[in-house]
């Protein structure tokens, strides 16, 4: 689950995987010891060992027979508040796929996902994905769910699915009339009453702050000296929170699709506004893109695609669509699935052939080129036809996380003013991103109680800090990894020319420079530009 946004909307577009080979970039590396951690501190012989047992045959799904032995899980237990011991404990769930190679084991590799909210316990499973085979060999992938989140004490807000269903079903993503604006903001603030009615004394330790002291207690006790580290999306805040926080026990960080730490700490309501248009950036070059591959992007025929999506988001801001099928594409719907699609290029064919769709239903002479079947659907959460007093399963980590770290400053009666600016200023994504992220935060009950960690965020480590950024990544701006290697100071920014948000595993030229630099601590010349193995439009590259 890279990128908070995209689980949220449950926007649903089926994947089609068009794509070249690139031409990947060359490391420029800096030599530098990488020899494996022995003699354990002080430090770490304080700190209680994570017992590793066998993993439950639900947590293995998916393992090849063959691969079953190397896999270990535990549960760790940490204090609510590392300041307070009082306030109790809870504990966190682990993995370890253990390194393929066991006499060359370099350390542990923590993972995360991004959300915030996204399960990391599963992440070593799909390890292949993200690396090259020598770090499988070389490290053992670790990967855990964070405070709050999946199997590590989830924070709920609510006790029963039918009051989850009855506050959720007023949240509407793209609020338009004063009845649903209003609607939506009293559905916040039923939230957070909710919230601070059940969720108990972790709602006040959500920040990341919390998270990474978590993660430095986990580094111990596994006994590794320094953290070895992969972030995604929201992980990347982790990361470069840790390597600002912990900076001796910090020795290797990779941050891939990353945030602006100090924006996002300092001024939520900013970072928000400014996030909506990495999205408006991402859906034109989307369409600057579909216009370029003429008859092999579904959304190109009958007219330039920009101008046929400013044309369809207007008319369905005021007057819905139906589809063929009986689908109803409102705003919400065609937002939420455009958002949904720029995070996967893989699903960019698909996205074209639905909008194409849907503006042929203006436009009928069009019918007839439209008949490839695409998906433009946003679902919405829905908990219907629940048995009485149904138990909530869901988490609310989402705005747990989000409400401690970034200051909204504002109160929520100003949030239509924003939503009508951002408007202005985004006009497909801005009001998306007012009422999916600022509208919940100014009447969350533990926006002023967290400790969030606000910076500095220069990066005094031995090793510079790899930060990887795609160009056309829609929730995590190009412009975001450029500050956050500004930031940090002590950085290798590592530029994709890309779509899609986040890229390891996905470039090979940026994949070989992340192996040599986890590995052997090699650091990459600064100021490469790399391009993915794929491209949107075009058919696989012959190898």
């Amino acid at each position: 689950m890279r990128g908070s946004k995209r689980a949220r909307t449950g926007a649903l577009v089926a994947a089609i995987a068009t794509a070249l080979t690139g031409l990947a970039g060359t490391a420029v590396a800096a030599p530098a010891p990488a020899a494996a951690q022995q003699a354990k501190p002080a430090e770490i012989a304080r700190t209680a060992p994570v017992k590793w047992e066998e993993c439950t045959k639900d947590q293995l799904r998916g393992v090849p027979e063959d691969q079953l032995k190397l896999y270990s899980c535990s549960r760790y237990r940490v204090p609510i508040d590392h300041d307070d011991a009082s306030l109790g404990t809870i504990d966190i769930a682990l993995m370890k796929r253990a390194a393929k190679i066991p006499g060359q084991r370099i350390g542990s590799l923590f993972l995360n996902p991004g959300g915030p909210g996204g399960s990391g316990l599963r992440m070593p499973i799909a390890g292949d994905r993200y690396f090259r085979p020598q770090v499988m060999d070389r490290f053992d992938l670790v990967g855990f769910d964070p405070r709050g989140v999946g199997a590590s004490n989830p924070l709920r807000c609510f006790t029963t699915a039918e009051d989850a269903a009855d506050v959720q079903g007023q949240l509407l993503p793209v609020p338009l009339s004063r009845k649903e604006i209003s609607g939506t903001l009293a559905g916040y603030r039923d939230y957070g009453q909710f919230c601070r009615r059940n969720a108990g004394a972790l709602l006040d330790h959500m920040s990341t702050r919390d998270v990474v002291r978590d993660l430095d207690q986990l580094r111990a006790a596994v006994g590794d000296q320094q953290l070895t580290y992969t972030g995604f999306s929201y992980g990347t805040l982790v990361g470069s929170t840790y390597a600002a926080m912990f900076p001796k026990q910090t020795r290797a960080i990779v941050i891939d699709g990353n945030v602006d730490p100090q924006l996002r700490t300092n001024d939520g309501v900013t970072y928000d506004l400014g996030r909506a248009q990495g999205f408006e950036i991402a859906l034109d070059g989307f369409l600057k893109r579909c216009a370029q591959a003429g008859d092999k992007c579904a959304f190109s025929a009958g007219g330039d695609p920009r101008a046929k999506y400013d044309e369809l988001r207007e008319h369905v801001r005021t007057d819905p669509i139906t589809l063929p099928d009986g689908t109803k594409v409102d705003l919400g719907a065609l937002v939420g699935a455009t958002s949904s699609a720029l995070y996967a290029p893989d699903e960019f064919a698909d996205l074209a052939a639905g909008l194409q769709q849907a503006y042929s239903v203006l436009h009928p002479s069009l019918q007839a080129q439209s008949a490839r079947k695409g998906t433009l659907s946003a679902g919405r959460r829905g908990l219907a036809d629940l048995a009485p007093d149904s138990p909530y399963t869901g988490n609310d980590s989402y705005f747990a996380v989000n409400c401690a770290d970034k200051p909204m400053r504002i109160k929520q009666e100003q949030v239509p003013g924003i939503a009508a600016k951002a408007d202005r200023e985004s006009p497909t994504f801005g009001r998306y991103q007012v009422f999916s992220d600022i509208a919940a935060c100014p009447v969350w009950p533990a926006a002023k109680t967290s400790d969030p960690y606000r910076g500095p965020w220069r990066a005094n480590t031995a090793t510079p800090v790899l930060v990887v950024s795609n160009f056309y990544d829609p929730a995590t701006r190009y412009r975001y990894g450029q500050r956050m290697a500004e930031e940090l100071g002590n950085s290798r920014l590592l530029s994709v020319d890309a779509f899609g948000h986040c890229i390891l595993g996905k470039a090979r030229g940026v994949d070989d420079a992340t192996a040599a630099y986890l590995i052997d601590l090699k650091v990459p010349a600064d100021g490469q530009v790399f391009q993915p193995d794929r491209q949107p439009f075009t058919s696989p590259a012959k190898s």
